[in-house]
């Protein structure tokens, strides 16, 4: 089987008034269908580059410059690099939708919580909410024995529901009934995923709720349209410890009721160990291990990925953090061939000279993957 999206030599740089900022230097993976895939690595990696090249939000001075991001499903598949905006529009929030890192600054301050749940509906699921306002006036117009009026407006409306996208809402008449259906759908997402007092929590503004249920309402947007691909951007950076919990409870939660495939963001490898199935590891804009997620933990390869491991404090250890020597590279001009190797401990001559590519790892498991010459 294909996997739901695959990332095939993406190259990502910033113009900027310094120099020209290689931000992704060719990297390439997959996500596999069902699967939640870590994506981890340090403040500036390239996490955040990645993931926006996806959904093609890199705004200038940025710009895609090589590679394909490949989106596979029923049967057919996408290069989104090559794809217009209008295609991009309908495919962000209804088959692919993200969790921004800020759940403050994903919000509009000077809209309610329901205008906001609400205009995923609006935009990506009219159809239904036509359907479902249409079968609404049905029932109580043959109560009130306006029958004729029913099949006016059917007539009007039913038939080109999904070509004519939009009309109902834009009529005066019923423009108001659908948004209150939406909003009726807003407080009905907002009660699955455990909000308190939802029909409350939709009149409200976003500075009126807590961290926590900002963030709630921001995987809400998310799954408004039940995507395919969900991308969570450090959801739980800013948030404490009982409410990350819930937090990663609930992803999960949510992934099995919506069969959602997920790319989890995070420097943070405790929450990788708990929600992730396979998990890559970047480096100064460069992918340096792919792996399944107890592989990695058990037995990392790239040096790198052992100093990260090494410099995670352990409960109940007397043992001295280890940090990682040196600083990251400016990636306006990085270092050649690996990325990594003025820090490594066990750099070679080589490793100056040459960019490694991914090799297999000891036993030749192709799960697991590492860019490091130690292994060629």
């Amino acid at each position: 089987m294909q996997p739901i999206l695959d990332i095939e030599k993406l190259e990502v740089n910033f113009y900027t008034y310094e120099g020209v900022v290689q931000a992704i230097d060719e990297i390439s993976f997959t996500l596999e269908d069902g699967d939640t895939l870590g994506v981890v690595g340090e403040t500036g990696c390239g996490k955040s580059v990645a993931v926006l090249s996806i959904l093609r939000l890199i705004l200038p001075p940025g710009r895609i410059e090589s590679g394909k991001i490949l989106y596979n499903t029923a049967g057919s598949s996408y290069d989104l690099v090559q794809k217009s905006e209008e295609f991009m529009r309908e495919l962000r929030g209804n088959d692919v939708s993200m969790i921004f890192q800020e759940a403050g600054n994903a919000l509009n301050p000077v809209l309610t919580i329901g205008e906001q749940v609400s205009e995923s509906f609006l935009l990506h699921r009219q159809g239904e909410l036509c359907e479902s306002v249409l079968k609404n006036i049905d029932e109580k117009m043959e109560v009130s024995g306006s029958a004729p009026f029913i099949q006016l407006a059917r007539r009007r409306y039913g038939r080109k529901l999904n070509k004519a996208r939009g009309n109902l809402l834009r009529d005066r008449r019923y423009g108001c009934l659908l948004r209150r259906e939406a909003v009726r759908w807003s407080v009905d997402l907002l009660r699955s995923l455990g909000i308190p007092n939802p029909e409350q929590v939709v009149k409200r503004y976003p500075h009126e709720l807590s961290g926590g249920m900002q963030q709630r309402v921001v995987i809400s947007m998310a799954l408004a349209c039940n995507p395919a691909v969900l991308i969570a951007d450090e959801p739980t950076s800013n948030l404490d410890v009982t409410i990350q919990a819930q937090i990663l409870r609930l992803i999960e939660d949510l992934k099995e009721r919506y069969h959602s495939s997920i790319l989890f963001i995070t420097h943070d490898l405790g929450v990788v160990s708990e929600i992730a199935d396979k998990v890559i590891v970047l480096y100064a804009g460069t992918l340096v291990e792919f792996s399944k997620v107890r592989e990695l933990f058990k037995k990392p390869l790239h040096p790198y990925t052992k100093a990260l491991l090494h410099s995670v404090p352990r409960l109940g250890s007397r043992e001295r953090l280890e940090s990682i020597r040196g600083n990251v590279p400016n990636l306006i001009d990085p270092p050649s061939g690996c990325r990594f190797h003025p820090r490594c401990p066990y750099v070679m001559d080589i490793c100056r000279e040459r960019k490694p590519q991914l090799y297999r790892g000891p036993g030749g498991d192709e799960h697991h993957l590492v860019a490091c010459f130690l292994y060629r």
